[in-house]
């Protein structure tokens, strides 16, 4: 983990105009906690060509930024990567272009750190790829969801993709097996979904009337005796979205600790599914700068193809 010893003072490049100040400060101090960032941003610790900024300050080129010197307490530092990480998270990478890059995200792996998490996907990539000067998640998946995630290599691009989020402009395919015969005309869940505490600090989310619109369309794509897989293209996206919807329709996705049922808990464990079963296998975007559709897939991970295969039996 790198610790600034003495203050630096970085003059702000173009490619790095139009960044808030935190997320600069994450890159630049690797291993330091957002909410370490924060107090020395409050503090007037850092500043902008000689001035006191808030956390929010989108940084304009030819800023002049003071990045002060930084000793961690071993209890603040966000781990390094191990060796291990580094080499699966340069293995996802399924397709990169000049400002952007989608990776086949690992089941397990938190999109962010914090809450308990010491490093998550985001805060890794950054020290792995230490080559690039901006980087962040257009959106997110699950920590236990596996598959295409898009990232953004730079400002530009980041505005440019979660604008195609907003507009309905990117396309998401996700795997799923669920419990039961999910009936072929069932092909709309447009039930409003309610972000919860569910007392223990950890967020759940529920049907709930006075809840966010939700949508996510569902296609069978094989049957059996007592399970289906489907493909859910979620239309917006609310938080566990398409595990709360494929429930709320009678069919809880297997392996989901969640928001399983007696019978999904009953198939999980006779499959022998390990893990939630929803993988995001297609995603289609329309490329910064030039607008051509791009789509990248991510293969099923094996552990779900044995879980396919046990179904087949």
């Amino acid at each position: 983990m790198a610790e600034g010893r003495e203050v630096q003072w970085v003059e702000i490049a173009p490619e790095q105009a139009g960044q808030r100040i935190d997320n600069f400060l994450m890159t630049r101090l690797k291993g330091a906690p957002r909410a370490l960032i924060y107090r020395i941003v409050r503090k007037g610790e850092v500043r902008v060509n000689k001035k006191r900024v808030k956390v929010d300050y989108r940084l304009q080129a030819g800023d002049l930024v003071r990045v002060p010197p930084l000793r961690l307490a071993p209890r603040e530092a966000v781990k390094e990567v191990s060796d291990n990480l580094r080499d699966l998270l340069i293995g996802s990478v399924i397709m990169e272009g000049p400002d952007w890059m989608v990776l086949n995200k690992p089941s397990g792996l938190a999109v962010h750190g914090g809450s308990g998490v010491k490093i998550g996907l985001i805060e890794a990539l950054r020290q792995v790829r230490d080559d690039l000067t901006f980087l962040e998640l257009v959106h997110r998946l699950d920590r236990d969801t596996s598959g295409c995630l898009l990232l953004a290599k730079s400002r530009d691009a980041l505005v440019t993709l979660n604008e195609s989020l907003k507009k309905h402009a990117m396309d998401k395919r996700y795997l799923a097996l669920v419990s039961g015969r999910w009936p072929a005309r069932k092909t709309y869940v447009g039930a409003r979904l309610d972000r919860f505490d569910a007392g223990n600090g950890e967020r759940r989310v529920r049907v709930d009337p006075n809840g966010k619109v939700s949508r996510t369309l569902f296609s069978v794509v094989e049957t059996f005796e007592k399970a289906t897989l489907v493909e859910a293209e979620p239309v917006t996206g609310r938080t566990h979205q398409i595990r709360v919807h494929a429930a709320h329709a009678g069919h809880a996705l297997l392996g989901d600790d969640k928001y399983s049922t007696r019978e999904s808990a009953h198939m999980t464990q006779q499959l022998k599914v390990d893990r939630l079963f929803l993988h995001a296998r297609a995603l289609t975007f329309p490329e910064p700068g030039n607008g051509r559709p791009v789509t990248v897939k991510a293969p099923l991970p094996e552990a779900l193809e044995a879980v396919l295969q046990r179904a087949r039996r």
